[in-house]
């Protein structure tokens, strides 16, 4: 097949070797910029959540509080499921059906403290059929209240971020639109969360909690095994290097 299209000039792996390096620096500069408005995310005030609202799940009424499932932060996602959605009751809304498919494994999120649900509003049981039809993972909660209508995502999708201290919830982070597509690797969440990604290369107030890079990675059957020798040995081999070369 020829292409029709304007493409690039052809050139020699020298001048191509050339011409990667140049983008090279300007990657690296986004790389750096990315990593400090994240520093200064962690740094955004919180703001309290003084309503009680209630959730259906798989097992009935549910708290925001419960949505935790017992961890520090709480990333919710508004997927339109629902009655007068394109789609019903076969699909979700196409675009938050992709989203939903980039979703990495969520036992990574765990392991750093954070739990990924998803919200609609429609009832449990088509929640279950929808999920078990995709393959999705992903903990889905039914709206019953005005949740979606106070924190912005009555009529467009978006994730709600936040923090729990005991019994009190705090609102930390909120993307829609264009920020919101990209979400779905553990990277993406963890950079949008109070808390970060939790490791000692990162600008993050003092007390937050941090690991060594690489150190609590682990395949995502195995964060219940504990530590293991040989992988602190390597990982603090990769953190040296990483270290060596400027934190590129």
């Amino acid at each position: 097949m020829t292409m029709t299209m304007n493409t690039p000039p052809i050139v020699s792996q020298q001048d191509w070797n050339a011409a990667h390096e140049k983008m090279l620096v300007k990657e690296k500069a986004t790389m750096r910029a990315r990593d400090a408005l994240s520093a200064e995310r962690r740094r955004m005030p919180w703001t309290e959540v003084d309503k009680a609202y209630v959730f259906e799940g798989p097992d009935g009424k549910v708290s925001l509080l419960d949505l935790f499932e017992g961890r520090r932060q709480l990333i919710v996602y508004r997927a339109f499921f629902e009655p007068g959605v394109y789609g019903w009751p076969d699909h979700a809304c196409r675009g938050c059906s992709l989203g939903a498919d980039q979703v990495g494994h969520l036992a990574h999120l765990n392991a750093r403290d954070t739990t990924l649900a998803y919200a609609s509003r429609a009832p449990q049981e088509d929640i279950a059929r929808l999920k078990q039809r995709m393959g999705w993972e992903m903990p889905w909660y039914t709206i019953t209240d005005n949740f979606d209508k106070d924190f912005g995502v009555d009529e467009w999708h978006g994730h709600n971020v936040f923090i729990h201290d005991g019994n009190r919830i705090f609102r930390t982070y909120f993307i829609n639109n264009r920020g919101d597509e990209a979400l779905g690797t553990v990277w993406s969440y963890l950079d949008i969360t109070p808390l970060g990604r939790q490791e000692v290369w990162e600008d993050s107030p003092e007390g937050y909690p941090q690991t060594p890079l690489y150190s609590w990675w682990n395949w995502h059957d195995n964060y219940d095994a504990g530590a293991d020798k040989k992988w602190a040995e390597v990982s603090a081999a990769g953190e040296a290097a990483f270290r060596d070369k400027g934190n590129q």
